[in-house]
């Protein structure tokens, strides 16, 4: 019997067709405690030519970026262990990483949860649920690929 080896979902970034037809894949790092929401991004950001990573938590997103080049976090904001404004506080923090571009995504919609992401070091604010055409818009526009370019 020919069996297809599963891939882990804490596996490392896997490939992907580039997001911009340059031949380079960008790397996104998905920062999320709910499995499901972790799987609908990185379906939707593979979809669009993202390679995708994903952590559990801001401390496994931290050693995640600490330990490999990424050109953009999607963090969630309610996380256990340490919750996703800490993450990005500490990110901002250190020099070799601190420009990496972050999208907070949360259940909260007021004015002052987006401030307080945008204080922690967010670039881009989104609340939930995220249509995925708007989630792949704002990946590309993080990320230096203009809107008009087509998904390979």
């Amino acid at each position: 019997m020919n069996e297809t080896p599963i891939r882990e979902l804490s596996a490392d970034v896997g490939e992907a067709r580039p997001a911009d037809g340059t031949g380079t894949a960008r790397r996104v790092l998905v920062v999320d405690d709910g499995i499901t929401m972790r799987l609908f991004y990185r379906s939707v950001l593979e979809t669009a030519g993202f390679a995708v990573d994903e952590a559990i938590n801001g401390v496994e997103g931290l050693e995640k970026v600490l330990t490999k080049p990424f050109d953009l976090l999607i963090v969630d904001v309610n996380m256990p262990k340490m919750d996703g404004y800490s993450m990005l506080r500490a990110i901002r923090g250190v020099g070799s990483v601190e420009s990496i571009p972050a999208v907070t995504i949360s259940t909260e919609a007021g004015d002052r949860d987006a401030v307080r992401a945008y204080e922690a070091g967010a670039n881009f604010y989104m609340v939930k649920p995220v249509a995925p055409d708007e989630l792949i818009s704002v990946a590309r526009l993080m990320t230096g690929i203009p809107i008009g370019i087509p998904a390979p």
